[in-house]
């Protein structure tokens, strides 16, 4: 920098050159005729994908994810790639042949197939999609790496080859960091996955991210601020560089070792070693305030990094468990993706981009200008709204806020196009008037190092960008949307209706409420009368959870988020719940308790103020289940029977499958519906047919509203991970060989399990013995289970499922439907009916009235038979979860009901008939 640094000093010019401001030899930065296109255009657009993901995340699976990885994975890590080779050359003048531009651009194609590769592996759960991008991006950093040490070797001994070394470890870390996202994507046990969990990130975002952004500022910092280099800055830095691989070291061994008072000690240990590179670095800063965009958003960048740190050090010190470690990543994901990665990215490219732009003083100011337009407004909308989103406050608020700072963080990408646009335009006026001889041209020595020298100079007299009107158009607006958020959400509202009012004391209680093993702990809250009581909600189970209590809710929270519910003042004791169906039940009620007030207040599902919880009842939420039996209606017909023959078994060994878990309207009983929770949108799911032997690979994909699982009785397995729950949008793959014959049911084990087997997910698995049974001239499945459809059309009545009182048994999920629509057989025909008892409360007792069983075979062994002479048997009992087969031929023609001889149960719908014609053929 000409102006401030004395160009005729060799160190201050080596300086110069070195700076990651400065502008890249055309041979090395350009091609002729235009800009190489992997340089900045990727990172761009992984930002604009995540602007617009923040729009439509409520519809997105993993939305979440995608929004940190996006800017993380994608945005970041290209910048690192592309602008840490562009560093290393300036820095070490390395030789056209070291780290071509083809080398760099097959890398750099690489990265960006890998991280597309883990975009759609990891919400989809293909797992196997993912660990291929993690290893494409992994073999692309660590050719990166491979190419910084060759540009090492290579080059002459250099002040500032430590940066390099900062860019070579870090490039070290992405891969370890990518191999622990993979297995992560595998799914883990709750310990495991905060283990994980922690690792993961803290390698990516203290070694990868981290060690390149301190080795860059080293020369980059005072670039920005127009100042010296401090005296002190690359002792400093050489210094830390092992204190903080130091860490990073024992933070991997503490997580993937357990031992959290370890992993706590490498982040405070790598936290020193930041503190003592920034008291080298950092200190020209007392010498040159920030006055453009760039530079002060880097600065705040750096200050939210260091937050980031803090909470990740308290989160270790003081969660109980792995378990609650990893439920603690949310408010740090926020300041680590908008305060630091954003902010760092969206500072250093305004920066970087106009002079990597070049053309000249006048071409460089031009582009700058537009970076550096509205600074002041983007700068404070987006840390003030950044903080009033961690704030305690209302939803509305925080929802709000976030808008704000999401159009600020936006606003780069508009402003990056003016500005490329301005630089064009001045290029060509400069080019003309240079023509006409109107002007003397600027920098036209020809020299690259002259137009390296004077570029960052061009931008000494740029204004500042602080602006008193801008500061406070930003905080009006964020006052304004705060105060509209406050005033249309409920955190103000009075005590509940129908409880007694209570005078305010002005104090306010507030209690962390986390929901795990279908808890809350505390399950009890004591407060005093007339305290303001708020509730931080957190989420740290597998599923999904809410609470509903004293007339609010809060919205369905996945593992890891947190709501914040405020009750105000409330003046009597009153209870909440969890709304999701079945949850209430097995145990999810939380007692607000209010010491001085005025009792128990009415039941708060039957009389919240202005709020009611069975509203999406239809989607799964629990609500009051009505006195009314429901009955079916004797003059409808069943409009959609399923098919009750057992399908062909399938070619092969090995059979794929998919099934979907959704939600949605389904018949009963005739002239009933009742919304379903199903596999492939149909209750049972459909039968799958094999033999021993066989090979069942299963992929569970849920479409659905809340988490799933699945549970195949025909495999034995460790059911950790494949019966595990996954979340909306998620998939994975169970894979079992089918050992014993017989007819196995399948079915969600999501708790309350009782709920979703009732609600319809379940089914069965028929497996034949290896050598096949005895062939015989039709063959019916016939699974019977119990349906407790809510007055509300909601898809249970959970108090009726535990009481065990069902107004409907079902063979195949409808009551009756084999009334109307019968099985068939020829008189003389031999027939197998495969019966299974799904329950999930109701036992069996399967009959055929007019027929005798000559075979009866179930849970691993004949009963009577094959074909037995002189005896039979008149029933097949079976309890919930049990089943076989019987078999036997009709004498006659006519109308042979089939039943649960549990006679309440037939009357219920479990019975149907087999309607038998002349003799077979």
């Amino acid at each position: 920098m000409a102006s401030s640094t004395g160009p005729g000093r060799p160190a201050d010019r080596r300086v110069d050159a070195a700076a990651p401001g400065a502008a890249p030899a055309p041979a090395r930065g350009r091609r002729r005729g235009g800009r190489w296109l992997l340089r900045d255009r990727p990172g761009v657009v992984w930002l604009a994908l995540a602007v617009l993901l923040s729009l439509v995340h409520p519809f997105v699976p993993a939305s979440r994810w995608l929004m940190v990885h996006l800017v993380l994975l994608g945005a970041l890590s290209h910048s690192i790639m592309v602008w840490s080779t562009h560093f290393a050359n300036a820095l070490l003048r390395s030789a056209p042949d070291v780290d071509d531009r083809a080398t760099q651009s097959r890398r750099l194609w690489m990265l960006l197939a890998g991280t597309c590769l883990v975009l759609v592996g990891v919400p989809t759960g293909w797992w196997l999609l993912t660990v291929a991008g993690a290893v494409l991006v992994g073999t692309a950093v660590l050719e990166h790496a491979r190419q910084l040490v060759r540009r090492l070797r290579a080059a002459l001994p250099g002040r500032f080859a430590v940066t390099v070394r900062y860019y070579v470890a870090a490039a070290l870390c992405l891969p370890v960091g990518a191999a622990l996202g993979a297995t992560l994507a595998r799914g883990v046990g709750a310990e495991w996955h905060g283990r994980l969990l922690l690792a993961h990130t803290m390698v990516n975002l203290l070694g990868w991210v981290g060690l390149t952004v301190t080795g860059t500022l080293l020369t980059l910092w005072p670039t920005m601020l127009r100042t010296r280099i401090g005296t002190r800055a690359e002792a400093h830095t050489r210094h830390a560089l092992p204190v903080l691989v130091g860490g990073l070291v024992v933070v991997l061994t503490g997580a993937l070792g357990g031992w959290q008072p370890v992993a706590a000690a490498g982040v405070a240990l790598y936290a020193a070693g930041l503190l003592w590179w920034a008291a080298g670095v950092l200190s020209p800063v007392r010498r040159g305030l920030p006055r453009e965009f760039a530079a002060m958003s880097v600065g705040a960048a750096l200050l939210w990094w260091a937050a980031g740190i803090a909470m990740v050090l308290t989160a270790l010190l003081t969660a109980q468990d792995w378990t609650r470690v990893g439920t603690t990543f949310d408010r740090t994901t926020a300041v680590v993706v908008v305060g630091f990665a954003a902010q760092l990215l969206t500072g250093a490219l305004s920066h970087l981009m106009p002079v990597v732009i070049g053309g000249g003083k006048p071409v460089v100011r031009a582009a700058a200008a537009w970076f550096d337009r509205w600074g002041a407004a983007r700068l404070v909308t987006t840390n003030a709204g950044l903080l009033v989103c961690l704030l305690p406050v209302p939803s509305l608020v925080r929802v709000a806020a976030s808008v704000l700072v999401l159009v600020s963080l936006a606003s780069f990408v508009p402003l990056m196009v003016r500005a490329v646009a301005a630089a064009g335009r001045a290029r060509r006026e400069q080019l003309a008037a240079r023509q006409a001889g109107a002007v003397r041209a600027v920098d036209e020595t020809g020299s690259p190092d002259a137009g390296e020298r004077t570029a960052p100079a061009g931008l000494d007299r740029m204004p500042s960008i602080w602006s008193a009107g801008q500061v406070a158009a930003a905080l009006s607006a964020l006052a304004l949307v705060t105060a509209l958020g406050a005033s249309l959400g409920p955190a103000t509202a009075p005590s509940p209706s129908g409880q007694a009012a209570v005078a305010p004391t002005g104090h306010t209680t507030r209690v962390e409420v986390r929901a795990a093993d279908m808890r809350f702990d505390p399950g009890t809250v004591t407060v005093p009368a007339g305290d303001r009581v708020v509730l931080d909600v957190v989420n740290a189970d597998t599923q999904v959870h809410d609470l509903a209590i004293a007339g609010q809710q809060t919205p369905r929270l996945g593992p890891g988020e947190r709501a914040t519910l405020d009750l105000g003042v409330v003046g009597a004791d009153t209870q909440g719940w969890c709304t999701i169906v079945g949850h209430r039940q097995a145990g999810m009620v939380l007692d607000l308790v209010v010491e001085g007030g005025a009792g128990e207040a009415a039941d708060t599902a039957d009389g919240q103020a202005g709020h009611d919880p069975g509203e999406h009842a239809g989607h799964g939420t629990d609500s009051p289940a009505s006195t009314t039996p429901l009955r079916a209606d004797p003059d409808a017909t069943v409009e959609h029977p399923v098919d009750p023959r057992l399908p062909a078994r399938g070619r092969g060994t090995e059979h794929h499958v998919t099934l979907r878990a959704s939600e949605l309207e389904l018949e009963v009983a005739p002239g009933v519906t009742q919304h379903r929770w199903t596999f492939n949108d149909r209750a049972p799911g459909p039968t799958l047919h094999g033999r021993v032997g066989d090979t069942f690979v299963v992929t569970l994909v849920n479409d659905g509203s809340m988490g799933h699982s699945i549970d195949f009785h025909a495999g034995a397995l460790a059911p950790d991970r494949p019966m595990r729950t996954i979340q909306p949008g998620e998939r994975l793959t169970y894979r079992f060989t089918a050992e014993r014959s017989g007819i196995w049911m399948y079915h969600c084990s999501t708790a309350p399990m009782s709920s979703h087997i009732a609600a319809g997910m379940h089914g069965a698995v028929v497996v034949e013995p290896r050598e096949g049974l005895p062939e015989v001239d039709r063959e019916y499945v016939l699974v019977q289970s119990e349906a407790y459809p809510a007055s509300d059309d909601g898809p249970v009545d959970p108090e009726a499922i535990a009481a065990g009182e069902a107004p409907f048994v079902t063979f195949n999920g409808i009551a009756d439907q084999y009334l109307q629509h019968p099985l068939t057989a020829r008189v003389g025909e031999r027939v197998r009916l495969w019966v299974l008892d799904a329950g999930p409360n109701r036992a069996s007792s399967f009959h055929v009235v007019g027929g005798q069983f000559d075979t009866v075979w179930s849970e691993g062994a004949y009963r009577v038979g094959p074909r037995a002479r002189g005896t039979g048997a008149q029933v097949m009992a079976l309890q919930p979860a049990e089943g076989g087969f019987v078999e036997l031929t009709f004498p006659e023609a006519g109308h042979y009901p089939l039943v649960s001889h549990v006679m309440s149960d037939a009357e219920r719908g479990a019975r149907g008939v087999v309607e038998v014609t002349g003799a077979a053929r």
